[in-house]
């Protein structure tokens, strides 16, 4: 059983959100001491050194960017902080990724590796960039019985953003599926065009088909590395299952749970 006192450190920052709600959402997460720093103000030396010793890691930041007139400019992570995640994933402890993170750190392989997916926000080597759509009100499935989703209702709806991207589920363990919605070049809009001052706009942009699991566990981290895909805003923090499963999720990647 989870023990109180646990800490978790929690990132965010390099992409808006409702401070409020999120903060809602957080308390309740569970009897958890929480530190919440936001890249870039808060530093990676803070979070370097939090990230070493924290129980349990919510990764709710998307890193490594900056945008303006029209144009994104992307950095990788400082050493020091790639180096405190790599040792924590080397000894054992975990985290969980959610929503943007999947964008974060753009010019770290690795990060993505471990994640199992990543989203673009230019094209490039990689191919096209991601498509991205809002307020989408779609079944989530679980698709496995596993510590993260147990107890959950077998279907239940989710109103929040998807993504269209890059996912290779030969390097995880997907958890839920999003049903009633097409992941499809015409039901998305461009990460790009959106960069360059076209919001909501696919004109001319082609992208292939993309998977619809929106929750997964990697098999390639050393340790527990959680991806939910849920958690654009209000509305998703306030949904009870989507709070149920970031709680187990955290229980889970902490080692609070078999």
């Amino acid at each position: 059983m989870p023990q109180a006192g646990r800490s978790l450190l929690v990132l965010s920052g390099g992409h808006p959100y409702e401070a409020g709600p999120f903060g809602e959402l957080l308390a309740t997460l569970g009897d958890w001491e929480i530190t919440h720093l936001i890249h870039p103000e808060d530093g990676e030396a803070d979070a370097a050194e939090a990230i070493r010793t924290a129980d349990a890691l919510l990764f709710y930041d998307m890193a490594g960017y900056s945008f303006g007139e029209g144009r994104v400019t992307m950095r990788p992570p400082s050493p020091a902080l790639r180096e405190a995640l790599t040792a924590r994933f080397a000894g054992g402890k975990g985290a969980v990724a959610m929503h943007h993170a999947l964008a974060g750190w753009a010019l770290w392989p690795e990060w993505h590796e471990w994640l199992g997916g990543q989203f673009h926000y230019q094209p490039g080597a990689h191919g096209p960039d991601s498509g991205y759509r809002h307020d989408i009100t779609y079944t989530a499935r679980v698709i496995a019985d596993h510590p993260v989703t147990r107890g959950l209702p077998a279907n239940f709806p989710v109103t929040d953003e998807l993504y269209l991207c890059p996912v290779d589920e030969t390097a995880l363990t997907p958890l839920m599926r999003a049903e009633g919605f097409a992941f499809t070049r015409d039901n998305f809009y461009s990460a790009a065009q959106a960069v360059a001052g076209a919001m909501f706009s696919n004109a001319g942009w082609e992208h292939p088909a993309g998977s619809n699991c929106i929750a997964w566990e990697s098999r390639t981290c050393p340790a527990p590395l959680v991806y939910l895909q849920c958690g654009d805003g209000p509305a998703t923090y306030a949904n009870p299952q989507v709070r149920q499963l970031l709680r187990q999720a955290l229980d889970h990647t902490s080692g609070a749970t078999p």
